[in-house]
């Protein structure tokens, strides 16, 4: 499976069936453990998640926070930088990261295309396009939404008159055309690499957080430290800080900011640029005009959705779960709870006419999301995908292969933990350059809770490093699907990718190391050895002697 996953043979959903069929007919687990993996509790957390996602496009409000947030960001190339970095993060930790940078570019190229004109570097990106072209026809690249290239083309249309503008450059020709051709990429570039760790901070934001989740129940069932609340309170402070450092490291990169320009004052081309840009900001956010009704239910809801999966046990406090039985109501209550009201709710706002005057209209009112809706835009494979990881664990654990791999890593006992976890991360960053994440961090954390139990360390101190390490993929187009999709633009090259993405995985991994040794101590409990690990110990040293019968017992079949 791990084969499959990694080369893509067969669809990853179809690969992810493949545990239930397999593992009864070779005697690993019997159906009424295999099916049942499909469906967890956190498979449900993560349904709800896409479903909410699906009311906040149906209803356009990513649209209208998105610009929002740019027009109070400002229209120097820096600022707009930054609010594109914190706007798809922002979007990402909901929506998937896909979505969220498909809905971005269109947005990027309307404000870039104001700024600079379609002129720039002509020549180079002509060359780069048809590189591009071969390439993303080679690797079976992700290619721009029909919906991305409908917007680009409207906006040539719109934009007609400003190209002309760009005619007019200053003096310096080939310095200011280089310095457009940087900032382009610079925005583009941002995007996807924003929506990469925008989706760490969640649990719900991208699938291999689920995934951990998912498998820490099937291995160590005692641990109850990891919830929505948790993760959010470990994770969004990393995020922050990773978002801050990449948006230096691509403005400094791309010229959005440059310490021997910073003084001189602007040439009345950029500023007049600048305006533009700011205008065609404003105006695309007036277009959405007023906030409507269904807009304003499902922003309550959002808010709704994400204050009670973050109250429901934080840990740090008692949770609003205390008030109902131990152990009954999961995140996944919450979302399936808050989700479930979107297909009733109306959309318009309801009167309380008919209830006075009995002969008043009674017309069917359309609810927020329908199921129509929900079949067409929920990605269901992804669900799938998360139960065929799930199964993949059962079987591993069930089979004795996780404890086989264990008692062949000796060599890392001596490695300190904190070298381990660096070391975790680079390889696993490295690994998912090339290979799905979601296929990625299934393979490896069965391994990494071996490793923990050898090493006597908290599970956590390792497969939390493994998981957020898997979302670090920067530089390549074929990493993940955004890279992808910024990459079919035609303005970036893959060594543009790697050049920047170097020092991305880099920071990231130095960042990860940071905060698993700081603030993670104290939210997971790292700094000791729980007793639900103790637990799972014991059941390996008992399985151990069981194990190597199997194997012996094979043997001397063949």
């Amino acid at each position: 499976m791990a084969i499959y996953w990694c080369t893509e043979a067969l669809p990853l959903a179809v690969t992810a069936l493949l545990p239930i069929t397999l593992f009864p007919f070779l005697g690993i687990l019997p159906s009424n453990k295999v099916c049942p993996q499909y469906f967890l509790d956190t498979n449900f957390l993560f349904l709800s998640g896409l479903i909410m996602a699906s009311a906040i496009e149906e209803w356009n409000l990513h649209r209208r926070i998105a610009l929002k947030v740019l027009m109070l960001v400002g229209v120097q190339p820096a600022r707009l930088i930054l609010g594109m970095m914190l706007t798809t993060s922002f979007l990402s930790m909901w929506l998937s990261n896909t979505a969220s940078t498909a809905m971005m570019l269109p947005i990027a190229n309307a404000i870039l295309k104001s700024l600079f004109g379609e002129k720039e570097a002509s020549k180079d990106f002509n060359k780069e396009n048809e590189e591009n072209q071969a390439s993303l026809q080679q690797n079976k690249l992700y290619t721009v939404p029909t919906e991305l290239q409908f917007l680009a083309s409207t906006e040539d249309k719109d934009l007609m008159e400003e190209k002309e503008v760009a005619i007019d450059i200053p003096v310096d020709l080939k310095k200011e055309e280089e310095y457009r051709a940087n900032i382009w990429k610079g925005f583009l570039i941002s995007i996807p690499y924003a929506a990469s760790i925008g989706g760490t901070a969640t649990l719900t934001g991208t699938a291999p957080n689920l995934i951990l989740l998912g498998q820490l129940k099937s291995f160590f069932p005692g641990c109850d430290v990891v919830n929505f609340g948790s993760w959010f309170v470990f994770a969004f402070p990393l995020m922050l800080l990773f978002l801050f450092l990449g948006w230096l490291w691509i403005s400094f990169l791309y010229g959005g900011i440059n310490l021997r320009h910073c003084r001189k004052k602007k040439s009345e081309i950029r500023m007049d640029a600048e305006d533009r840009a700011r205008a065609v900001i404003k105006e695309d956010y007036q277009k959405l005009g007023p906030m409507k009704f269904a807009e304003q239910a499902v922003l309550c809801f959002f808010c709704l959705f994400a204050i009670l999966l973050f109250s429901r046990d934080p840990k740090f406090i008692p949770g609003w779960a205390s008030l109902f039985t131990p152990g009954f109501v999961s995140d996944a209550v919450t979302g399936v709870a808050i989700v479930t009201i979107l297909f009733f709710f109306p959309s318009q706002r309801p009167s309380c006419k008919w209830w006075f005057d009995l002969k008043a209209s009674n017309t069917e009112n359309a609810p927020l999301l329908s199921w129509r809706r929900a079949q067409e835009t929920v990605p269901w494979n992804i669900i799938l995908l998360l139960g065929g990881g799930f199964a993949m664990a059962k079987g591993c654990e069930e089979s004795g292969l996780s404890v086989w791999i264990g008692g062949h890593l000796h060599p890392l006992e001596r490695v300190p933990p904190a070298v381990a976890v660096v070391l975790i991360t680079i390889v696993i960053a490295l690994f998912t350059e090339f290979a799905s994440n979601t296929a990625t961090i299934i393979i490896f954390l069965p391994i990494l809770a071996e490793l923990a139990i050898r090493l006597k360390v908290n599970p956590l101190y390792l497969m939390i490093p493994g998981t957020i390490g898997c979302s670090y993929a920067f530089m390549l187009p074929v990493s993940t699907p955004p890279n992808s999709i910024a990459f079919s633009s035609g303005h970036l090259l893959v060594k543009d990718m790697a050049r920047t993405g170097l020092l991305m995985n880099l920071m990231g991994v130095l960042l990860l190391s940071l905060a698993m040794n700081t603030w993670a101590k104290s939210i997971f409990q790292l700094s000791t050895f729980p007793a639900w690990a103790n637990i799972h110990a014991e059941n390996i040293t008992s399985l151990l002697p069981d194990v190597k019968n199997v194997t012996f017992s094979s043997l001397n079949k063949i």
